[in-house]
């Protein structure tokens, strides 16, 4: 887990922080695979809807508020399975969903160890239920709280790996984004790669590609012209899958265009791990200048259960219950667990350039070395 000292939530800027000029001008050469996001002010979050809510917002997206970045560099893709398995090859690093847990191990997350029977349980991770029935989703019930644990499924020997189950292979996926991975997982790859996991609010700045106060990475309309430009799911969600934009599950990189600051599939896709704790009601309280996310974790829904924010949504996000792929909506995850729809990009900060630096020549070493 990261044991880096992340910094308190202060109540208000300091003189020197709020007069210092933001980074706007790209201070070095851009890195291999990356975008430089110029720093400045955008509009965070959402506004209450006038009326009705047909985006389906979510209240953890309010109260809109506006906040100021320093510039920094951004993969353009989510890291691909290529990517990973270099770093897996470099690090024998092995993955959350790779290993046999204990109850203990699960609870770190804060759930109850005594809901678990087994004393350890089987390396796999969380797929989609096609079993389940749709009609309360579909119908939109909301008598049944956290329904949506019941898409899901624990599948053994579901991993980065094998997406699907065992069975399954990422021979054909080399491109596409790596998942299962847990949120510590992601920073271990960060780290040995010399970047980080962006906060929310860098993903949320970067993801509007420039634009201010528009609903997705394009603009306004989610077909603009009839056109797909994202990787979601078409029909009513889960029992009418239409699969209009040709894409079952997660999309190769670059499968769709890109936003205006050069970055793909910052909608839909998969899920992408951000560097803050989730706390659903942060936004009420976020200093405006580089804001971190909350010293803690608080989901209203879950309150005992420590998670970390999601963002961008996925191929299984929709029109009827889950519309993830606005660059506002949010997501909280259990840090410690993967899913076969979460992956994440990383960042590279200015003033840790050096470190980048340092970590590349590493690996360009260890590749000369013949891997």
């Amino acid at each position: 887990m990261d044991t880096r000292p992340r910094r308190s939530r202060p109540a208000v800027e300091s003189a020197a922080t709020s007069e210092s000029p933001l980074i706007v001008q790209e201070p070095s050469a851009t890195p291999d695979g990356m975008a430089w996001i110029p720093g400045g002010e955008f509009r965070m979050g959402s506004e209450i809807p006038a009326q009705g809510n047909p985006d389906r917002v979510k209240a953890d997206e309010f109260p809109a508020h506006d906040v100021a970045l320093d510039g920094y560099w951004m993969d353009t893709v989510e890291v691909t399975n290529r990517q990973f398995e270099e770093f897996v090859r470099m690090t024998n690093y092995v993955t959350f969903a790779e290993k046999e847990v204990t109850p203990e191990e699960l609870a770190r997350s804060g759930v109850d160890a005594t809901l678990f029977t087994d004393k350890t349980i089987k390396p796999g991770s969380m797929c989609f239920n096609p079993a389940f029935s749709g009609k309360a989703l579909i119908l939109q019930k909301e008598q049944a709280p956290l329904w949506e644990y019941e898409v899901w499924k624990y599948v053994d020997g579901a991993n980065w790996r094998h997406p699907d189950g065992p069975d399954s292979s990422i021979e054909d996926r080399m491109d596409h984004p790596v998942v299962h991975v847990s949120w510590e997982d992601a920073v271990a790859y960060c780290n040995w790669a010399g970047k980080e996991l962006p906060t929310e609010a860098q993903w949320e700045y970067a993801a509007r590609g420039g634009r201010q106060n528009e609903k997705y990475p394009w603009g306004r309309e989610r077909e603009p012209g009839g056109k797909y430009q994202c990787n979601y799911w078409q029909g009513a969600f889960p029992a009418e899958r239409l699969n209009l934009d040709g894409h079952q599950a997660t999309a190769a990189s670059k499968s769709f265009p890109p936003n205006g600051y050069g970055l793909y599939e910052m909608s839909g896709n998969v899920w992408e791990w951000c560097a803050d704790y989730f706390d659903d009601g942060y936004y009420a309280v976020s200093p405006k200048r580089n804001p971190q996310g909350p010293d803690k974790s608080h989901d209203s829904r879950e309150p005992h259960i420590i998670k970390r924010v999601t963002r961008g949504g996925s191929f299984l996000c929709n029109t009827n219950s889950c519309t993830g792929y606005r660059c506002a909506a949010r997501m909280a995850a259990e840090f410690n667990s993967g899913t076969f729809h979460t992956g994440f990009r990383c960042v590279v900060n200015a003033p840790r350039r050096a470190e980048y630096d340092k970590a590349q020549k590493r690996i360009e070493e260890w590749r000369r070395a013949g891997s």
